[in-house]
């Protein structure tokens, strides 16, 4: 049976035939050449498709957040379209496979309406490389109407609505398992679990009716989902996606952090704003803080403490602030629990402009290798020049080499 021959074996395979050629006595002259010069042929033949080997394949996640699409396009500005034309056009594009979008579709501070939706659809038409199924999408605190009915007519990951939001289940490359509100899918080894804020629960785990409740909140059926899939999915890369970040992990999550709370017992916005009737739930406005109607519950980050490494990867937004804010000693990127955290909002100029800088973060995923690359891209010039921002890039570690099956 015939062998694949390696550089090292053809290099010595070369020596021994010129070694017996020399002790035979019947070899002729003109069979030495020709056979050494097959041998040499050998070896540079192997040696030039080493060097033309293909590179290692990769696998790239764009993730975004916080367009609130209504706060800017009231001041011309299109934040969702604007970010997808400059990943796909121009001197500063840049190649991604799939986007996640953390959510906060809308700026209304009230439940959001059908005009909204029609311009989410109509930015998310401006990409040309990308289908519309490339994007998995969840909601946000902003997005919440009753029953979460806004969300599930214009953004649509289930792809219930499709006429309203042009999402077709069909096209996804990597097709979904789940619901509008907690969903998986599977890209290689990587697994991605999607959970959506449930803002539109009763004051003040939500906000009802009306709008503006900052502090995230889940289900209980979407935490025991998330441990099943956790726990029955040892071998993939765990990657964990909420609107919220967990308490303590990044910029602005810990209490008190997105409101400040006053000695006289007022309350002011920092990152985050705050209505009277929430009351004590202002403590965790910039975090999932929420489990039903349970305050503080920490669900979460209890399964995380008591198993280490359980998941790779947390990202969320919420909290909209400059890529070099380390508030409290804590930045957008950070370790905790064996977990890298990742905080990626946000698109928006407009909306918590005192603190706002629209970024996106790109993460490359290399087969075979257990890191990842992160990198920060600013969508405009009022941090940095608009493009990449090395100062903010960072290398993650995995649990497991990524493989794309």
């Amino acid at each position: 049976m015939a062998r694949e021959v390696v550089e090292g074996e053809a290099e010595s395979q070369t020596r021994v035939n010129v070694v017996t050629m020399m002790r035979s006595p019947t070899i002729t002259r003109r069979r030495f050449a020709r056979d050494s010069v097959v041998g040499i042929a050998t070896v540079g033949l192997t040696s030039l498709l080493a060097a033309d080997a293909a590179p290692a394949r990769q696998f790239r996640l764009w993730a975004i957040g916080d367009a609130h699409v209504g706060t800017d396009i009231r001041r011309k500005r299109e934040s969702l379209a604007e970010a997808i034309r400059q990943s796909e056009q121009g001197g500063s594009s840049f190649d991604w496979d799939i986007a996640i979008n953390v959510g906060d579709f809308s700026g209304n501070q009230e439940p959001p309406q059908d005009d909204e939706g029609q311009e989410v659809v109509r930015q998310y038409v401006a990409a040309t490389k990308h289908p519309r199924e490339d994007f998995y999408d969840l909601a946000g605190n902003h997005d919440a109407t009753p029953q979460q009915g806004w969300f599930r007519k214009w953004v649509d990951p289930a792809g219930e609505n499709t006429p309203f939001s042009g999402v077709d289940p069909k096209r996804r490359r990597f097709p979904i398992q789940g619901t509008w509100e907690r969903y998986e899918f599977h890209a290689g080894n990587l697994l991605f679990l999607m959970m959506s804020d449930r803002n539109d629960l009763p004051v003040p785990v939500g906000r009802g009716r009306r709008g503006g409740y900052p502090a995230g909140a889940v289900t209980s059926e979407t935490f025991a989902w998330w441990k099943r899939n956790v726990e029955a999915n040892r071998d993939s890369i765990i990657i964990s996606a909420h609107h919220h970040m967990l308490r303590e992990t990044t910029v602005g999550s810990g209490d008190w952090e997105g409101v400040i709370r006053n000695p006289d017992g007022t309350f002011t916005g920092r990152y985050h704003g705050h209505q009277a009737d929430a009351g004590e739930a202002g403590e965790g406005a910039s975090y999932l803080y929420f489990l039903d109607a349970q305050p503080k519950a920490m669900a979460f980050e209890k399964h995380l403490e008591a198993h280490p490494g359980a998941i790779d990867l947390w990202i969320g937004g919420h909290t909209h602030t400059d890529p070099d804010d380390h508030f409290n000693g804590r930045t957008h990127i950070e370790r905790k629990w064996g977990v890298s955290f990742i905080n990626c909002a946000a698109l928006t100029r407009y909306h918590v402009s005192r603190t706002t800088v629209p970024m996106s973060r790109l993460l490359t995923f290399t087969e075979g290798s257990d890191e990842v690359r992160v990198q920060c891209y600013l969508h405009t010039n009022q941090h940095a020049p608009q493009g990449w921002y090395p100062k903010a890039e960072r290398t993650i570690r995995l649990g497991k080499p990524f493989r794309m099956k």
